[in-house]
C-alpha cells in the first residue's frame, strides 16, 4: 500500500512539473562576455558628470557619466570611474582625458597616505596614466572647479595643495611627471588666466597671478588691488567664468568682477545681483554659479540668506540667469525643491542640472525658458554633491 502511494504521489509531481516547464519561457541565450563599450570622443552638450563624493564613505566617491536627454534610467547612465576620497577632476577633451586627484592609504582606512594623479580616457572609461603625488599637500574638501587647471595649451596640469601652507604643483600631462611646486603664501585656488600664468584669490582682497617660463619655473607674480574684504564682505571662492572675467559673488549679493586677460588681474567695478524689493535674497550652496556658451552667467539664490550668518552654503530655491554686460537678469528658475549644487550643459540650448539634496536625486531643467523636465534618480548615487557640464 505504501508503494502504491508512493508511485501516485511520484506520478502527480512529474505531471506537475511537466505542466510548468510548458509554462515557462525559453532560456535566455549565452550572452558574449568581454565586450567593452566606448563613448564618443566628444560627450554631447546634454551629457553631465555627477560627482557622488560618498560622504559617509568617501574612498568610494564615483563619477557618473549622465546623458539627461533620455527618460529611462538604462539609457541615461552611460558609465562611471571611481574617485577616491573627495578628488577633485577636471575635463580635458583636448586630450580625451579627464584628470582626477585622488588620495589611498596602504591598508585602505589607514597606513601610508598616497595622493596620485589618475588620468582618465573619456572613451573607455578606463585609466591611462598616473603621477605620484607629494604626500599630505593637495587640497582634500568638498570638490571644487578652482583646484585643478591646465595650462601651456594643456600639456600642464596645475594642482592647487593646502597643507594648511598653500601651494601649486605643476605636473607635465605629456611625459606623465611632476614637475615642481610654487609656492602661493596667503592666496588659494587657481583661476585661469592665460596659457603661461595662473591667479590665486588671496586673504586680504588681493589677486595673485603667477607667470611661468617654458620650463615651468616661474618667471614672475603680481598682485591686484584690493576688491573686497574677507572681513565685512567675503567672497565665494568660485566664480562664474565668461569671456576672460571671473565674477565672485559675495555672501551680500554683490558680484566682483575681475578680468583675467593673461596678465595681472584686474578688479572691475562690483554690481549687485538683487533689485531694490529682493535685499533678502543672496547667493548660496555648495555649487553656486555657473555659465553658458551664450555668455550669460548663472547663481543659485536663496530668498533669506543675505545678512544671515552661516546661510551662504544653505543652497536656494531659484537660479538667476543674466547677461553679465547689461548687468541684467534675464531669467529666474523657481526649483521643484531645494537646490545645493548645480551645473550647465554646453550649447545653443542649455540644460541646467541640480542636485536635489531632500531626496539627493538631480533635477534637469530647460535653460532658456526655466521649465522643468525630469528627475533622475536611482542610478546608485548617495551624495551627488558636485555637478558637471559635460565638456
Amino acid at each position: 500500500m505504501m508503494l502504491k502511494k508512493l508511485l501516485v504521489s511520484a506520478v502527480l509531481a512529474a505531471a506537475a512539473l511537466s505542466a510548468l516547464a510548458e509554462d515557462r519561457p525559453p532560456p535566455l541565450p549565452v550572452e558574449p562576455t568581454g565586450i567593452i563599450e566606448t563613448l564618443p570622443e566628444r560627450y554631447p552638450p546634454d551629457w553631465f558628470l555627477v560627482h557622488d563624493v560618498a560622504f559617509f564613505h568617501m574612498s568610494d566617491g564615483k563619477i557618473y557619466v549622465i546623458d539627461s536627454s533620455e527618460e529611462t534610467l538604462g539609457d541615461q547612465v552611460k558609465g562611471l570611474f571611481n574617485n577616491s576620497l573627495m578628488g577633485a577632476i577636471l575635463q580635458v577633451p583636448s586630450r580625451g582625458e579627464i584628470m582626477s586627484v585622488e588620495t589611498f592609504h596602504t591598508r585602505g582606512t589607514r597606513g601610508d597616505r598616497i595622493d596620485v594623479l589618475t588620468i582618465w580616457d573619456t572613451v573607455t572609461l578606463s585609466p591611462v596614466g598616473e603621477v605620484m603625488l607629494p604626500s599630505g599637500k593637495r587640497f582634500m574638501g568638498m570638490p571644487e572647479r578652482v583646484v585643478l587647471q591646465t595650462l601651456n595649451e594643456d600639456k600642464w596640469l596645475a594642482i592647487f595643495n593646502l597643507s594648511p601652507s598653500t601651494s601649486v604643483s605643476l605636473v607635465d600631462l605629456e611625459k606623465r611627471e611632476l614637475m615642481g611646486e610654487i609656492p602661493t603664501p596667503g592666496c588659494s585656488f587657481i583661476y585661469p588666466n592665460g596659457g603661461m600664468a595662473f591667479s590665486s584669490i588671496c586673504a586680504d582682497g588681493r589677486m595673485l597671478t603667477v607667470t611661468l617660463n617654458d620650463d615651468g619655473s616661474e618667471r614672475g607674480r603680481s598682485f591686484s588691488d584690493v576688491f573686497f574684504d574677507s572681513d565685512d564682505s567675503p567672497v565665494f571662492e568660485r566664480p562664474a567664468l565668461s569671456g576672460g572675467i571671473a565674477y565672485f559673488p559675495a555672501f551680500d549679493a554683490t558680484v566682483h568682477p575681475v578680468a583675467m586677460t593673461g596678465s595681472a588681474a584686474t578688479p572691475m567695478a562690483p554690481w549687485s545681483l538683487v533689485g531694490p524689493d529682493e535685499a533678502t535674497w543672496a547667493p548660496a550652496g555648495i555649487e553656486i554659479d555657473g555659465e553658458d556658451d551664450l555668455g550669460r552667467i548663472y547663481f543659485l539664490m536663496n530668498p533669506e540668506a543675505n545678512g544671515v550668518d552661516g546661510m551662504h552654503n544653505s543652497g536656494g530655491a531659484e537660479i538667476w540667469v543674466f547677461d553679465p554686460d547689461s548687468r541684467r537678469r534675464v531669467l529666474r528658475i523657481p526649483l521643484q525643491e531645494w537646490g545645493l549644487s548645480f551645473a550647465v550643459g554646453r550649447g545653443e540650448e542649455p540644460k541646467v542640472l541640480v542636485t536635489n539634496p531632500v531626496d539627493m536625486s538631480v533635477e534637469l531643467y530647460d535653460g532658456l525658458s526655466g521649465e522643468f523636465i525630469r528627475k533622475i534618480t536611482g542610478f546608485g548615487q548617495e551624495t551627488p554633491l558636485f555637478l558637471w557640464g559635460a565638456k
